[in-house]
């Protein structure tokens, strides 16, 4: 299976030196992941490729017309023999996460479609949108950087595009854990050192300790995630335990 991503974009160029480099880019090199940029403006009906007016009732800045960003989804649909699923990118929608990323890795074409200046007619939302996204609680210039990002995220999760599968499912937010403390060579650095159970060969003590690094990690910095997380009573009571030492 190949995933297909089209991005309707006034910044073509932006969506594929963005995305053309690194993991990405070898898994587009090797088909595994398609990156199609479509530029909205090729779809305006006046020699200036011009889309976007005034906004009805007033007010600051420019809206972008429904007409040009329909005929763009219409001509992927067109392309593709379906009508994929649309994610737009927005502060209004849902925020984006590892949950929502294995989600959409499911699906074999995805458009994502990046609005400019103050938005984009409702219309148009209202009849191809189905997903309304955020990837943070803050405002962008466009929706290309957010769409790149899922992009990126969203990759991760599709088959073969890691050369390790298993580094896609064991990394932060994975069970709803943030990852353990990684280390390399060499062994000792500015005075520390490697914890000494990694330097051991013991398969099993290591794995325990990555479990009750995430957790505490967890437990420090995202008390919200581990709410969420599956953990044994005996690990809870571990917890518990390394609370009242720190207090």
């Amino acid at each position: 299976m190949r995933m297909n991503y089209h991005v309707l974009t006034l910044f073509p160029e932006m969506i594929r030196q963005g995305l053309n480099t690194s993991i990405i880019g070898r898994a587009i090199a090797k088909g595994i992941l398609s990156l199609e940029a479509v530029n909205i403006r090729d779809y305006a009906f006046n020699k200036h490729q011009k889309v976007d007016d005034y906004p009805y009732g007033g007010g600051a800045g420019m809206v972008m017309q429904a007409e040009p960003v329909y005929q763009a989804y219409k001509a992927v649909c067109d392309q593709t023999g379906k009508c994929p699923r649309v994610i737009y990118l927005t502060p209004q929608g849902r925020v984006f996460d590892q949950e929502l990323a294995r989600e959409l890795a499911k699906e074999e074409e995805l458009i994502f479609l990046c609005g400019h200046y103050e938005g984009i007619d409702e219309r148009v939302l209202e009849e191809i949108v189905t997903d309304q996204v955020s990837i943070g609680d803050y405002v962008l210039t466009g929706g290309e950087l957010p769409s790149m990002v899922m992009i990126d995220a969203i990759s991760r999760m599709v088959p073969g595009v890691l050369s390790n599968q298993e580094s896609g499912e064991t990394e932060s937010f994975s069970e709803n854990l943030l990852e353990y403390p990684q280390y390399s060579r060499p062994e000792e650095w500015h005075g520390c050192k490697v914890p000494s159970v990694l330097l051991s060969g013991h398969h099993k003590n290591v794995d325990q300790w990555r479990r009750e690094q995430s957790i505490l990690r967890t437990a420090k910095h995202r008390p919200d995630l581990l709410k969420k997380a599956e953990l044994t009573e005996k690990e809870r009571r571990w917890l518990r335990e390394q609370e009242v030492k720190d207090e």
